[in-house]
C-alpha cells in the first residue's frame, strides 16, 4: 500500500464581525487542509495551525518525500518529514506543515484499518472528555464587561461546566471584567483566563494575585513564552495554575518548558506541534514530570476531533480510583470553516463530549463547504 497523492486547500471566510484579543484582531477566518490519499482509495484528513499559505508550501515541499510511502508506517513517514525540515526549520510553520500530514496520516490509517484513532493511539482511557467554552474576545462598541458577561451567560445556559475569557489588555480592565464575569457565571463553573503573551512579570504578577479570589482554574500564556526562568518565578507567586506551550514546537521545546518548572500545565497545538505522532510523545514526557496535558485547539472540526482522540488516550498521572475530569477547547468564535466543513457525532451535549469510535478521526467531511471556502489559484 502505498500513499498516492497529497492536496492541500487554503480556505477562507470574512467574518461578519471582527473581534480581537491582546496581540491582533480577526476579521477573517482562514487554514491549511490536506488530503491524503492512499492507492487503495481511502483518504485522511488533515490541518495546520498557523498562516495558511506558508504551511500550504511546507506541505509542497514535503509532499515528493512523502508520496510512495507506506500509509500505515506513521512513524516513519514523520522521521522523514522530520529530517528533510531539521537543518532549517526545528520550529515553526514546517513542523505545523508536518502535523497537517500527521494527522491525515492517522485519519487515514484508522480508515485503512477500520478502527477509530485512539485505539491506534494505545486505546480509550475515557468516554467522555468536558469542552471548555472558548469566547469573551474583545470587540469594538458599547461596555465591554456587559457584553463579555452577556456571551459567558450564553454558555452557562448551554450547559457549559467551563469557560475561557480573554485578559491582557490593561490591568485595571482585566481585573474589572474577570471580576464582573465571575459573578454573572456563579462559583460553580470553572474559569480560566488567557492574556496571550502579553504581559511582562511584574504585571503578571499582579494580574494573578488581583484575581486569585475569583478562583481561576489556570492563567495561560501569562507572558512571552521565550521567557522560561520568568514563567518558573511567577508560578511561586501565585496559587493560580500556570499554562502555556501553544507557541513550543517538538518534544524538546516541550522538554525545555518542563526541565525549567515553568509551567503547571501543558497546551501542545497538535496541529502545530508535530501531529498525534509527536504528540502522543509529548504527552508521555509529561507524565515524566507530572504536569497536566489540555491540548490548545484551535480550527475547524478536523484538529478538534483530532484532539478528542488524543486526549480519549492520555494517560492519568497519578491514577485514582475516580479520575479527574480530563478538558478540551471548544472555540466558540465565529467560525463558519468549523461549523460547515465537517460533521460527526462528537457533538455537545449535557456539558461533555463523547469520544467517537468510528474509524479514523470519526468525522465526515463535507466536500461542498471544502470547494465553498477554497481560495482559487
Amino acid at each position: 500500500m502505498k500513499i498516492k497523492s497529497i492536496e492541500c486547500f487554503i480556505l477562507a471566510d470574512k467574518l461578519k464581525e471582527t473581534f480581537y484579543f491582546s496581540q491582533w484582531e480577526y476579521s477573517e477566518r482562514r487554514i491549511c487542509v490536506v488530503k491524503v490519499t492512499s492507492d487503495s482509495g481511502h483518504v485522511g484528513w488533515g490541518e495546520g495551525y498557523g498562516p495558511a499559505g506558508l504551511i500550504k508550501a511546507g506541505i509542497e515541499f514535503l509532499t515528493p518525500h512523502v508520496v510512495g510511502m507506506n500509509p500505515l508506517q506513521t512513524e516513519t513517514i514523520w522521521s522523514v518529514m522530520y529530517r528533510r525540515t531539521l537543518d532549517f526549520a526545528r520550529r515553526g510553520v514546517l513542523v505545523a506543515a508536518i502535523s497537517a500530514i500527521d494527522v491525515a496520516l492517522w485519519d487515514l490509517k484508522g480508515k485503512i484499518l477500520e478502527q477509530p484513532v485512539h485505539q491506534l493511539l494505545g486505546g480509550k482511557k475515557r468516554d467522555t472528555i468536558v469542552p471548555y467554552a472558548t469566547g469573551m474576545y474583545f470587540t469594538e462598541g458599547g461596555v465591554m464587561a456587559d457584553k463579555l458577561c452577556k456571551e459567558a451567560l450564553e454558555y452557562v445556559n448551554l450547559g457549559y461546566k467551563a469557560m475561557k475569557m480573554k485578559v491582557g489588555l490593561t490591568l485595571e480592565e482585566d481585573i474589572e471584567n474577570v471580576k464582573k464575569l465571575r459573578e454573572t457565571i456563579g462559583p460553580d463553573v470553572k474559569l480560566m483566563i488567557d492574556s496571550n503573551h502579553a504581559y511582562n512579570l511584574r504585571e503578571a504578577v499582579q494580574l494573578a494575585n488581583a484575581v486569585e479570589k475569583y478562583d481561576i482554574s489556570w492563567f495561560e500564556e501569562p507572558i512571552s513564552p521565550e521567557y522560561y526562568d520568568q514563567y518558573a518565578e511567577l508560578r511561586t507567586k501565585t496559587t493560580i495554575p500556570i499554562s502555556g506551550g501553544e507557541c513550543e514546537y517538538l518534544r524538546f521545546g516541550f522538554q525545555t518548558l518542563l526541565q525549567s518548572k515553568s509551567v503547571d500545565i501543558i497546551q501542545p497545538d497538535i496541529c502545530a506541534t508535530g501531529g498525534l505522532t509527536e504528540a502522543k510523545r509529548i504527552g508521555t514526557l509529561a507524565t515524566v514530570y507530572g504536569v497536566e496535558v489540555v491540548p490548545h485547539t484551535w480550527g475547524t472540526g478536523i484538529a478538534f476531533a483530532a484532539a478528542l482522540h488524543f486526549i480519549s488516550n492520555l494517560d492519568c498521572m497519578p491514577g485514582r480510583l475516580r479520575s479527574p475530569e480530563c478538558y478540551i477547547e471548544h472555540d466558540r468564535t465565529e467560525n463558519p470553516l468549523r461549523e460547515q466543513l465537517t460533521t460527526s457525532d462528537m457533538v455537545f451535549d449535557k456539558g461533555l463530549i463523547k469520544v467517537s469510535d468510528k474509524p479514523g478521526l470519526g468525522f465526515t467531511l463535507n466536500e461542498d463547504a471544502l470547494y465553498k471556502f477554497a481560495l482559487k489559484e
